[in-house]
């Protein structure tokens, strides 16, 4: 691919004309890559970074410029939609740690920066975990204040939400405890009464007017200002933890916009959670305070070490800044009910072994409706992309929002928040709970010690709730299928768990009725004795919520983990993990990807899946570039080429970097120079060096041979030049070559044969090639 935007010579051109060819061709991006926040590349002021002069030499020869002991600034920074190299990060940090420590041992002052060093890892540990913290409490109550806003206002004060209105509330009576006096519907307010059918058009109407308020507020603030905030995030977070840059995407407009749109989103009533955004959130937090400390600022590496390999110290300030975070959150109790979990359960009766059958059916059901959902989305996805929907994201997130405001109204599960709406399906019923789901008919009822009730008939109530959740199950896993992925920020954990949760109440109280008339059947003798507290559908509605989210994400132990901390209920471990493993086998058996894989793979971000086998028996020499066909490698030699020779071959190119070689006949390698610091580092010499000119030779060469008195004074690039990249040679199999990618990060990887120069192996190469060994087109590897 030419690159015609290289015409002057300068590091601007290359800024706006080149792609990187490792990764991404920026010219057939479709996504708004603006960047209006982020750190900038590179400090261009060079004269402001100190003085890069050169003196005059023996003979008033000038002196020549070697960038080993005069940094330039700019090289080793990368550009937008490029690859970091973790090599380079890695060996630039141990640099950094043996300068400092060397430093320690002359002087106190040296000593005390040394510590400091130590130290401020810690430190940013702190202060993301209070930033992550406050923030999530923030949008947590803002979310449950506008989410009631919907349906009333409350006297006292119009900030308080519903509940927290009615707490000190003297005028209310147990019977009527739902009706609180300083809470008032829109109806009562309007139209002085709450009953009758006009107060019902009513209340229907400003519901769905707020809804179309909140949802356009979200998507214009997206579009607008932070078009990163819509999503959930994390297919893009992981793209860039695997050393990706996307400029912008963990940035302050970012953060402040996904904030705001978050809780706008969520209470608008769309079928979404704020979960998946947090990790969003959090990730900006800490790119946002990484920048206060150099050692993060200045390595790209250290700021993802968590992705490749997660040092034990990593670990500990892991635990330190959740431990921070849960404190901050703990502090705010946005939950109302001073616990750190969202659902928390207390069920008094323990699970029997055959329990474990309905169990796994709802582990089945999970996978079944995670593979349809994965399905359902990404074709639903790919034709907003291909279609002329895609145009008017404004207009499909307040259709999606209208639709889902009317047809959620008049069914009371579909009404209420999804957070509110799984509390109560994990309910386990009490003597003094009056929900609809609570309502059994009315038997003598002896209180036993263990505060658990025995199994009852169902009311009428109960199998009026079980017709609403019924359709309540049809209709969320219908609308989150387009809901997810516009452009407004959605999270999939709670309306996956939703779906879950309600077919597994719906199971619970079906085996519990069935345990009320058929205890002499074989499944239930010897353990459901008549009066007994047999089946506790809560534990059900947990276990498929925790089924469903498995089957959409593919997540196994650290789902297992997730319901602990947003349950509490550490008890039913072994039904949690036999239904996550359950619907992970049957989700794999119908579609080997969970749905974040399923995004990057669409949007065509550029990430290794490290669970992806690749077990076809090709060879290194199969997809290195050049092939038979293409002109020969682009390469630069040591000691023979000029300033406008190399300034020629960039201008032709646009590759990410060129292998340096003796000479074109040998083709014996060198090292590996990056385009970026090669053409930074001529225009800086250009610059600051008396007499370059394009005539001027460039050596990556440890001495430089004798030159002719008239000839101009040439350049020394060794500093900028790899000494060590990686190579393999033609015959390495590619099963090899792809591990080595994923477990070292690389950018690139040489080819060679006895030493000589065959070509190169890109990122970009190898992804394009397991595309096409899967039958998938290999162009599809690049940004979609």
């Amino acid at each position: 691919m030419d690159n015609t935007g290289y015409c002057s010579e300068s590091f601007n051109s290359l800024q706006s004309g080149t792609s990187d060819e490792d990764m991404v061709e920026i010219t057939g991006a479709t996504l708004d890559f603006s960047s209006t926040d982020d750190v900038p590349p590179l400090d261009r002021d060079y004269g402001s970074g100190g003085s890069y002069g050169v003196g005059d030499g023996p003979n008033g020869v000038p002196k020549l410029m070697d960038l080993l002991d005069e940094p330039v600034p700019g090289v080793g920074t990368y550009e937008d939609f490029n690859t970091i190299d973790w090599v380079r990060e890695k060996s630039k940090d141990r640099d950094r740690h043996r300068e400092i420590a060397t430093k320690s041992k002359e002087s106190a002052w040296a000593l005390m920066k040394s510590i400091s060093d130590a130290f401020s890892g810690w430190l940013l540990m702190l202060l993301v975990g209070l930033m992550s913290g406050a923030l999530a409490g923030g949008i947590d109550i803002s979310a449950h204040w506008m989410t009631d806003l919907k349906e009333g206002v409350c006297l006292n004060g119009f900030w308080f939400n519903h509940e927290h209105c009615c707490w000190n509330s003297n005028e209310m009576t147990f019977q009527e405890r739902d009706k609180c006096p300083n809470w008032k519907s829109w109806a009562e307010l309007i139209v002085g009464t709450n009953d009758g059918p006009f107060a019902y058009i009513m209340n229907y109407l400003m519901y769905v007017c707020w809804a179309l308020l909140f949802s356009f507020l979200a998507v214009s603030l997206v579009r607008a200002f932070a078009p990163y905030a819509c999503g959930s995030g994390i297919p893009e977070i992981k793209t860039i933890l695997s050393g990706f840059i996307i400029r912008g995407y963990l940035g302050k407009w970012t953060l402040m916009i996904k904030t705001i749109t978050l809780v706008l989103a969520v209470s608008s009533g769309l079928s979404l959670g704020k979960e998946g955004p947090l990790v969003h959130v959090a990730c900006c937090c800490g790119n946002i305070l990484c920048h206060l400390f150099t050692k993060y600022r200045r390595n790209e590496a250290k700021r993802r070490e968590v992705s490749y390999y997660f040092p034990l110290k990593t670990l500990w300030r892991s635990f330190f800044a959740a431990l921070v975070a849960a404190f901050t959150l703990r502090s705010i109790n946005p939950f109302g009910n001073s616990r750190l979990v969202l659902f928390y359960v207390e069920f008094h009766s323990p699970w029997h072994l055959l329990e474990l059958i309905p169990f796994v059916l709802l582990g089945i059901f999970g996978g079944i409706w995670g593979a349809f959902f994965i399905r359902a989305n990404i074709a639903w996805c790919r034709r907003r992309k291909t279609t002329r929907l895609g145009h008017y994201p404004v207009l499909e997130v307040l259709v999606v929002t209208a639709v889902t405001a009317l047809l959620a109204f008049p069914n009371s599960y579909t009404r209420m928040s999804t957070s509110e709406l799984i509390s109560e399906l994990f309910n386990d019923c009490g003597l003094l709970d009056s929900s609809q789901l609570c309502n059994y008919a009315n038997v003598s009822v002896t209180k036993s010690s263990s505060d658990s009730l025995p199994d009852r008939p169902a009311g009428q109530d109960v199998y009026t709730a079980m017709w609403q959740l019924s359709l309540a199950l049809v209709f969320k896993m219908l609308i989150t299928v387009v809901t997810f992925g516009m452009k407004v920020p959605s999270g999939l954990f709670i309306p996956s768990m939703a779906v879950g949760a309600i077919a597994g109440r719906l199971l619970g109280v079906g085996m519990e009725q069935l345990a009320y008339y058929h205890h002499d059947w074989v499944i239930f003798r010897g353990w459901c004795s008549p009066g007994a507290d047999c089946i506790t559908p809560g534990l059900y509605a947990m276990v498929g919520a925790t089924a469903c989210l498995g089957g959409v994400t593919r997540m196994t132990v650290s789902l297992v983990v997730i319901m602990f901390e947003l349950t509490g209920g550490l008890e039913y471990i072994v039904p949690l993990m036999a239904a996550t493993m359950t619907s992970k086998w049957v989700a794999d058996a119908l579609g080997r990807e969970g749905i974040y894989e399923a995004h990057i793979r669409l949007n065509g971000y550029p990430f290794l899946e490290p669970k992806e086998e690749f077990s076809h028996k090709t060879l290194a020499m199969d997809v290195m570039r050049p092939r038979r066909s293409d002109p020969p490698l682009s390469v630069i030699t040591q000691d023979g080429m000029s300033v406008e020779e190399v300034e020629s071959l960039i201008a032709e190119t646009s590759y990410s970097g060129f292998p340096v070689v003796v000479s074109h006949e040998s083709q014996r390698l060198v090292g590996f120079v990056q385009r970026r610091d090669l053409v930074i580092s001529i225009e800086n010499a250009r610059q600051r060096q008396e007499g370059v000119v394009s005539a001027s030779r460039i050596f990556f060469t440890e001495y430089t041979p004798p030159q002719p008195p008239n000839s101009p004074p040439p350049l020394k690039l060794r500093g900028i030049m790899d000494l060590s990249p990686f190579t393999v040679t033609d015959h390495t199999a590619m099963d090899i070559v792809v591990d080595i990618f994923r477990k070292l990060g690389l950018r690139q990887c040489l080819v060679t044969h006895n030493g000589r120069l065959l070509g190169i192996i890109t990122k970009k190469d190898i992804l394009k090639h397991m595309a096409q060994m899967a039958n998938r087109d290999p162009d599809s590897i690049l940004f979609n």
